[in-house]
């Protein structure tokens, strides 16, 4: 097992993510629901273009987030920061992304809401359960 086969096995058992945006002096957090595209190493969302995070990020494409659960005791302690693009998909690329996501939650099936993708540039995450303090990091740029 690979560490990044470990991070990727994380990231597709999660659903929510926080996603962070900022543009001039306004900086905003939003909880997602999301789908872990593997092949690009991208986090899928859907999100209204203007909600405050989604107005941000056409400002600023550049953003930053979490993925983490709410482990009871520090030595069960995983979670992932990340950072990012974020570009809202159009096209057949839309299209394939809003099928796996309706798939995740078919709850989406009722919302029109556009999809975004958020290309990931940097990826570490916090195991404790792999021994205390372990980290593991993925860069774009080294894959």
């Amino acid at each position: 097992m690979s560490d990044h086969s470990h991070l990727v096995r994380y990231l597709k058992k999660q659903h929510v993510l926080s996603l962070c945006c900022y543009a001039g002096d306004d900086v905003w957090c939003a909880n997602c629901f999301y789908v872990f595209d593997e092949a690009r190493m991208a986090f899928w969302l859907m999100t209204e273009p203007d909600t405050r995070h989604g107005v941000l990020l056409q400002a600023n494409p550049q953003v930053a987030g979490t993925v983490n659960g709410q482990p009871k005791t520090v030595l069960l302690i995983k979670g992932v920061q990340y950072r990012g693009k974020g570009v809202r998909l159009e096209g057949e690329a839309e299209a394939q992304a809003r099928r796996i996501y309706q798939k995740r939650f078919p709850v989406a099936r009722k919302v029109t809401a556009p999809l975004w993708e958020i290309r990931l540039d940097e990826v570490k995450m916090t195991d404790n359960a792999l021994g205390f303090g372990k980290k593991i990091v993925w860069r774009r740029e080294e894959a």
